[in-house]
C-alpha cells in the first residue's frame, strides 16, 4: 500500500489537549470488522463486549519525566533535552534528543536545576538533532532517578500547546503503568479507571500484561510512498510466560483476546511460534504492521484515533480491513470524535 492512501482531512479543532474528565467517560466507536457496521458508546461501555475467560492484554510499561530544561555552560542558553534511552546505567549515558541542536557539540557541559542538581557532558552527536549525553552524578542510581524524577517534566507529545501539570502526571499515565521506560504512554489504556477493571474482573475478564516500552519512533512520520521502504525504530518489549499462559489459553478456547492498543499489538505480533501460538520474549522490535497482514494472536483491538499517514493508523487499518477503517475514520470526523493520545477510543471486534 502507498502513503497517501492513509491521508484523511484532520481538523486541528479535533486534536485532544486534555484528556477526558474521568478516564472511562471517553467517547467510543465500536467497529465490526467483517460488517463494518458502527456503534457510538461511552468507553465503560467496553463491559457489554467482554466476559468471562476473556483475555485483555495490557501494556504496563511506565513514562518516566523524560522531558529536562537545562542551560549551556558558559552562555547559560536554555536547551531542552529530551531522554530517549538508557544505554549504560553504570556510566549514566543516554541516547537524548536536544534542542536547539545547533548549539549543543561534543564536549559541551549542561547544568539542570536551579543549585544544579544534575549536570551533564555530551559525549557524541547520533543525528541531527540525536547526541549521547554522560550524567556527572556520584549519588546512587536511586538518587539520581529521584533528580530526575524533580527536573523532568511529563513528556507530552509537541502537538499539546501548553506546559505539562500537576494533573498530565497522573493522567498521561495509564493505572497499570509498573515498568518504567517509556517516553510516550501507551494511550489506548489511559481509558481503564480502577472501577472499570474491577468491574470487568468480576464478569470474568483476565488481564494478561506486558511491556513494550514506547519510544518517540512510534511517532516517526513516514517520508516514503512506499510503505515497504519505511524503516521503524526499535523499541524493547517483555512478554512473560504468565501472559503467554493466559493468552494461549483463551485462543485455545475460542474466547476473545483483545489487544489494548497498538503497542500491545506490536509486541504480541513480535513473540508469535511457528503453531502461531504467542511465546515468551525479551527482545527488541522494529516490526512495522500494514496492510495487508495476517493477525496471529488478538481477535479485537482497543485503540485510539490516530492522526493521519501515521503508522499507527496503518496498524489499525491492517486489523479492522482498509475500507472499513478509513470510513469509521470519515464518520469519526464528522461525529467530532477527539483524536490522539487525549483523545476517544475505538473498539475493533
Amino acid at each position: 500500500m502507498k502513503l497517501s492512501q492513509f491521508k484523511f482531512d484532520l481538523p486541528e479543532s479535533l486534536i485532544a489537549h486534555n484528556p477526558s474528565e474521568q478516564r472511562d467517560e471517553a467517547r467510543l466507536m465500536v467497529l465490526d470488522r467483517k460488517t463494518g457496521a458502527i456503534e457510538h458508546k461511552i468507553f465503560k461501555d467496553v463491559l457489554g463486549y467482554f466476559g468471562d475467560k476473556d483475555v485483555m492484554i495490557l501494556n504496563n510499561t511506565k513514562v518516566f519525566p523524560a522531558r529536562l530544561y537545562g542551560n549551556k555552560e558558559k552562555t547559560g542558553a536554555t536547551i531542552e533535552v529530551f531522554l530517549l534511552r538508557e544505554l549504560n546505567r553504570d556510566l549514566r549515558l543516554w541516547d537524548v534528543l536536544v534542542d536547539p541542536a545547533r548549539k549543543i557539540r561534543v564536549g559541551n557541559k549542561l547544568y539542570f536545576g536551579d543549585d544544579d542538581l544534575l549536570v551533564a557532558e555530551v559525549v557524541d552527536n547520533t543525528t541531527s538533532r540525536g547526541r549521547t549525553i554522560r550524567f556527572l552524578f556520584d549519588g546512587t542510581d536511586d538518587e539520581f532517578r529521584r533528580n530526575i524524577e524533580i527536573l523532568g517534566e511529563t513528556p507530552l507529545p509537541k502537538y499539546i500547546k501548553r506546559k505539562a501539570t500537576a494533573e498530565d502526571k497522573e493522567r498521561y499515565q495509564t493505572i497499570f503503568a509498573k515498568k518504567e521506560g517509556a517516553v510516550a504512554a501507551p494511550t489506548a489504556g489511559l481509558h481503564f479507571s480502577r472501577e472499570l477493571m474491577k468491574r470487568l474482573e468480576l464478569k470474568g475478564v483476565d488481564f494478561a500484561e506486558v511491556t513494550l516500552h514506547v519510544g518517540l519512533g512510534t511517532f516517526r512520520a513516514v517520508e516514503v510512498e512506499d510503505l515497504t521502504k519505511h524503516k521503524m525504530d526499535s523499541e524493547q518489549f517483555i512478554i512473560e510466560q504468565k501472559a503467554v499462559n493466559l493468552v494461549n489459553k483463551a485462543t485455545e478456547n475460542k474466547q476473545k483476546v483483545c489487544a489494548v492498543g497498538t503497542t500491545s499489538m506490536r509486541a504480541i505480533e513480535s513473540a508469535v511460534s511457528a503453531g502461531r501460538e504467542l511465546k515468551a520474549a525479551n527482545d527488541w522490535t522494529s516490526k512495522f504492521i500494514f496492510p495487508p497482514y495476517e493477525f496471529s494472536i488478538a481477535n479485537s483491538m482497543i485503540t485510539n484515533f490516530h492522526t493521519p499517514e501515521s503508522t499507527l493508523l496503518m496498524m489499525v487499518a491492517a486489523f479492522g480491513g482498509y475500507d472499513h477503517v478509513m470510513k469509521a475514520y470519515e464518520v469519526a470526523v464528522k461525529e467530532n470524535y477527539r483524536f490522539y493520545s487525549y483523545g476517544d477510543a475505538m473498539l475493533i471486534i
